[in-house]
């Protein structure tokens, strides 16, 4: 089982008795679903409905533990230290900045391992896991678990999207349980519950590839010189994008290439998204 060592996050502990219905109110996720032993999706917005932070959350005795990126953390904390108000819940930060993360077969210690919790944007067949305080040793490089990641459409900030650049319709956090559609109020909700139920999320990661390797991240997506979106995070010929799916759909029906930076790309919906691309009268399977 390959184990690689990710750096530069950050692992913030919400704790107290008032924990869950503090972030239950400010974040998308609905951490009723978040059982022991799993690290779900999720993201704080702005008001109008964009995402500042993603993380993962998990939980932990009388509280959660939400991963992020390092860069990020110092504006988090005081994010959510001014939503804290009078709720009994005590924020603090690890100093532990690295975290290892596990794939493959169900063999081997880190499966085992107390610390493990299962990263469920991946499919159950995969063992993905991360692991928090002491790690398993590494025997694979970042780059390994990233070109997983970008092989399944698994979006994270930071590559792939800008913070504060996105809804999370655009990243699938509709799709993989980071957003709680039946939970009650959080942060920017009106604006994603609006898009969800009268159908127009347009923009959305999907996977890309190419027959030589694709450009750098953020490189525009051009049909006919006109944009339809940008690359994300790439992995030599694979990567994701974030593209407009009702041009995307019209250039595949009129044979229209799809081009990065002059590299001819093909795109598609990750497998396990339940969305598609737009008919001819505009609505798209699943929104």
């Amino acid at each position: 089982m390959p184990v690689a060592h990710l750096a530069d996050r950050a692992l913030i502990d919400v704790s107290g008795p008032d924990a869950e219905h503090f972030l239950q109110n400010i974040l998308t996720v609905d951490l009723a679903t978040v059982e022991a032993g799993q690290a779900r999706p999720g993201a704080l917005l702005a008001p109008q409905g964009k995402i500042l932070f993603d993380f993962l959350v998990s939980r932990i005795d009388c509280g959660f533990r939400l991963e992020l990126r390092q860069d990020l953390a110092a504006d988090f904390m005081r994010r959510l230290t001014l939503y804290r108000l009078r709720a009994k819940a005590d924020i603090r930060e690890s100093d532990q900045h690295v975290v290892a993360v596990s794939w493959g077969n169900d063999s081997g210690p880190s499966q085992t391992d107390s610390t493990g919790v299962s990263d469920m944007r991946f499919p159950d067949a995969l063992h993905a896991r991360r692991h928090y305080g002491e790690l398993p040793p590494a025997d694979a490089a970042p780059a390994d678990w990233h070109a997983l990641r970008i092989s399944l459409g698994i979006a994270e900030s930071g590559d792939d999207y800008a913070a504060g650049d996105a809804f999370p319709h655009d990243v699938l956090l509709d799709q993989n349980g980071g957003v709680g559609f039946r939970k009650g109020c959080y942060i920017g909700q009106e604006v994603v519950s609006r898009m969800q139920h009268r159908g127009t999320a347009r923009r959305r990661v999907l996977l890309v590839s190419a027959d030589e390797p694709l450009p750098a991240p953020g490189t525009a997506v051009t049909v006919n010189g006109r944009p339809v979106g940008a690359l994300g995070g790439v992995s030599s010929t694979n990567g994701l994008a974030i593209l407009r799916i009702d041009r995307v759909k019209d250039a595949i029906d009129s044979g229209t290439p799809l081009l990065a930076d002059g590299i001819a790309l093909s795109a598609a919906i990750p497998d396990w998204a339940n969305f598609g691309f737009p008919d001819a009268a505009g609505a798209t399977d699943g929104d």
